[in-house]
């Protein structure tokens, strides 16, 4: 009880991204400039499908929706990290861990489902093109939708009750950059591998779920038409495989630096390849942009 109590009141330390870099400046402005792109990038995707009726179709609304995910993504954790480098200042109360933990696992499993049942859609329009309409209507999307932020909210729900009950007796040090799973749990002074095997077998089925939809949907939209859609596998494959080297490889094959490295790719960098792979480099897009553009040269002229 005293443990608990302790654990409710006392601020974590936050080492951060930049305490072992050479150029911590450099690297500050590289994810200033990451991050103010990126947020411009989907915030300029979701403007540009809901003005442009072309882009009324099941899969830009799908796009829509992974850009709300990834500007709430990317904001959970990086101006946090990024204000406390500025005023030199480490210290995140345990309130502000917890909504930062569930948010992240909450935003980042929504992510996943959502991309896997991304997959179906593109399925769909290339293996069965004239029942797409049918198999595509707006109450499947709505459903997807649903179902990919409802997944994400379990997970949110189930691990971050039980992630922050741990007594952290120990040192208030987290060797992060944002409270992360396992970045936390090193903090217990409890034994905590009851409860890790758990986790790793509950994100193991997570994310198996997205990677087996990916691999089929994949695999069938090769055998029908060859060479398609690869750039976009590669990525969604590159943030499965991302996630699980945190959450199921043990921590014996892998070290607090490597962690951090791997989950700045997943947390600061896919939300900037997002809106580039998956829609501006498309025709589609890049016309709405040229039209949006277009008419606001008119109007300023």
């Amino acid at each position: 009880m005293e443990w608990s109590n302790y654990s409710m009141y006392a601020d974590f330390v936050l080492l951060g991204l930049f305490s072992n870099t050479r150029f911590p400046w450099l690297l500050f402005a590289f994810i200033v400039l990451v991050f103010v792109i990126s947020v411009a990038s989907n915030t300029m995707m979701i403007i540009l499908i809901h003005l442009d009726s072309r882009l009324h179709t099941p899969m830009y609304f799908l796009l829509s929706q992974l850009s709300i995910m990834d500007i709430l993504y990317i904001s959970t954790i990086v101006p946090k990290m990024l204000v406390d480098q500025m005023v030199d200042q480490r210290a995140i109360s345990f309130a502000g861990c917890t909504a930062q933990h569930f948010l992240y696992l909450t935003l980042a499993g929504a992510e996943f489902f959502l991309l896997g049942l991304m997959s179906y859609d593109c399925y769909v329009a290339i293996c069965h093109p004239l029942r797409y309409p049918v198999l595509m209507n707006r109450k499947v999307c709505l459903l997807i939708v649903v179902a990919a932020w409802l997944g994400g909210s379990i997970d949110g729900f189930l691990l971050t009750p039980v992630t922050m009950q741990f007594p952290f007796c120990a040192s208030r040090e987290i060797n992060h950059f944002f409270c992360e799973v396992p970045a936390l749990l090193k903090l217990s002074c409890m034994d905590t591998s009851a409860y890790e095997t758990a986790m790793y077998v509950c994100c193991i089925m997570m994310l198996l779920i997205p990677f087996s939809v990916i691999s089929v949907s994949y695999t069938r939209i090769l055998i029908t038409v060859y060479r398609m859609k690869e750039a976009e596998g590669r990525q969604k494959a590159s943030l499965l495989w991302a996630a699980m080297y945190t959450y199921v490889l043990p921590h014996s094959y892998h070290t607090p630096e490597q962690d951090k490295a791997v989950s700045a790719f997943y947390t600061i960098l896919t939300p900037l390849l997002n809106p580039l792979i998956y829609s501006l480099r498309n025709k589609d897009v890049t016309g709405a942009l040229q039209k949006a553009l277009g008419r606001c040269l008119s109007s300023g002229r």
